[in-house]
């Protein structure tokens, strides 16, 4: 998770396809219902013929709202936020500047069909999304045709075309690496093979300051990212972990910051039926290359691993799946490590709850800001359905821990429309990728290699709620004698883990067991 954003800067810091999207944004119903009127506006979509050089195809998406704010800046929300951008979206095929696209926003939309928003004055854009990543981004993603932020009036019982023109591509952001740092891009044959095609592991290696000037070996650190991180995001992350280097407020040490970003969403390192052997392809093949090429500590008391959010599930997850190969896993705030709560629904127990809904009828909420619970699971699903089948943070997780389905894509977990969770691939993903039911069932084989290795730290106020996986999955290791730390830190939320030196803390932290003595 940790995708999603209140700013562009929170989202940096969480972390072959086209597509257009048009996106309006405002508060709206909880549920479409049918307009009273058949009468409303269409959206007509149009293209500059020098960003059109052949036919384009995508997913068209209209983004509208009324709500203040910058004049240059819209972009869908999530939590309190969520309902105040109205989106409309379709697949588009052929679009060029002599032939426009007509965009129906009542077809597909949230939080609601464009009828339902009342008449006013709002914030109006188009997006073409080339690769199928809106959702993974929240707006637009590099390379994607965008219409200018336009004041509009919109009556949703008026006839008639709004028009708008993609007029500029979204930039490439340029990434600004620390001196010590090198790109890694490694193909990967495992993955290669699975996909037919090549399949290039990415990243940034960020050297310790003293690195060129010796002949010591070092120890490694694995850092991998949320939900909606990039490269820009890893640059920045190196950068930071190269200053703390410098200043010598952590000891020297390889940090090699893993993109698990995919067009899927996030691949999390975990081998999948959907994605292929990510987590086979870095224990056999990358990490070996990577110490056959640096001064790593090729050996398991060298090897640690971290990460945030999504990033910080597959931190756990790599270490409960791989316990004899790594010397010790950090995951902060990790995405669900005991689907006893998976967002707060049970996937365990049976029969099943309903993915919208409590039993009582509550729904299930999947933010919370403070105290409050302000987005349900429902809305961020019937969001993500607008934005885009690929790359949205629920179908990210089908595509790792679901089985294939007949025609080829992952098995969702639930039905959108209803909530209604499917029970064959709930005990598919229980069996295949629970931390917890993996700890419980395989305990007397990896406990003696797991024992004092996980240090899982989450705040007591997580966006996400994932304090509450973590205390079962606590509770299930002391259950069966095993020792590991688990921190809470009071009062903090997914995005300000990190504020009182954590990074310090965890990197001193891997240094001890690596250099016991204190040596190099």
């Amino acid at each position: 998770m940790s995708g999603i954003k209140l700013s562009n800067a929170v989202r940096k810091a969480i972390c072959g396809f086209a597509y257009v999207v048009v996106i309006v944004g405002f508060a709206g119903l909880s549920e479409a219902q049918p307009c009273a009127s058949e009468q409303h506006p269409i959206f007509r979509v149009s293209v500059n013929r020098e960003l059109a050089g052949e036919p384009l195809s995508g997913r068209l998406v209209i983004m509208m709202s009324n709500q203040l704010g910058p004049k240059d800046e819209l972009a869908p929300s999530f939590g309190p936020a969520a309902r105040s951008v109205w989106l409309a979206a379709k697949e588009v095929y052929g679009l060029s500047a002599d032939k426009p696209v007509d965009l129906d926003p009542d077809e597909l939309a949230f939080p609601d069909p464009f009828c339902k928003a009342p008449a006013g004055n709002y914030k109006i854009r188009a997006v073409l999304n080339l690769k199928h990543n809106f959702a993974y981004h929240y707006g637009p993603a590099e390379g994607d045709l965008v219409s200018a932020i336009t004041d509009q009036d919109f009556n949703p019982t008026a006839t008639g075309t709004i028009s708008l023109t993609l007029v500029d591509r979204k930039p490439e952001a340029p990434l600004q690496l620390p001196a010590h740092s090198q790109l890694l891009d490694f193909v990967s044959p495992s993955l290669s093979s699975f996909w037919g095609r090549p399949i290039h592991m990415r990243g940034v290696i960020l050297l310790p300051p003293g690195y060129s000037a010796g002949k010591d070996h070092y120890p490694t650190v694995y850092m991998t990212h949320g939900y909606g991180g990039d490269m820009s995001y890893l640059a920045l992350r190196s950068g930071k972990i190269d200053s703390l280097m410098q200043d010598k407020k952590i000891p020297e040490m390889i940090w090699v910051m893993l993109l698990e970003a995919s067009p899927t969403g996030t691949h999390e390192f975990a081998d999948s039926v959907n994605n292929g052997p990510w987590g086979t392809a870095l224990t056999t093949e990358l990490i070996p290359h990577l110490e056959k090429n640096y001064r790593m500590d090729a050996k398991a008391s060298g090897r640690f691993l971290t990460g945030h959010s999504s990033g910080g599930w597959a931190a756990m997850w790599i270490q409960v799946s791989h316990p004899e190969f790594f010397g010790g896993t950090w995951p902060t705030a990790p995405d669900p490590v005991d689907f006893r709560s998976f967002t707060g629904v049970d996937l365990t127990k049976r029969p099943l709850a309903n993915f919208y809904q409590h039993a009582d009828g509550t729904p299930s909420m999947f933010i919370r800001m403070g105290d409050k619970d302000t987005e349900s699971l429902q809305d961020l699903a019937q969001q993500e359905r607008v934005m885009g089948e690929y790359s949205g943070q629920l179908a990210s997780f089908e595509w790792v821990f679901s089985p294939r389905g007949k025609d080829g894509r992952p098995m969702p977990l639930f039905d959108r429309e209803t909530g209604k969770i499917d029970a064959d691939v709930a005990e598919y993903w229980e069996k295949h990728y629970d931390v917890a039911t993996l700890v419980r069932e395989n305990w007397p084989k990896i406990g003696p290699l797991l024992n004092g290795k996980i240090h899982l730290t989450v705040g007591t106020a997580d966006t996400f709620h994932l304090d509450e996986p973590a205390h079962l999955l606590e509770q299930t290791i002391k259950d069966l004698g095993g020792k590991a730390s688990f921190t809470y830190a009071p009062g903090h939320s997914h995005f300000d883990l990190y504020q009182a030196g954590l990074t310090e803390q965890i990197a001193k932290e891997m240094y001890a067991i690596a250099r016991p003595q204190g040596g190099k």
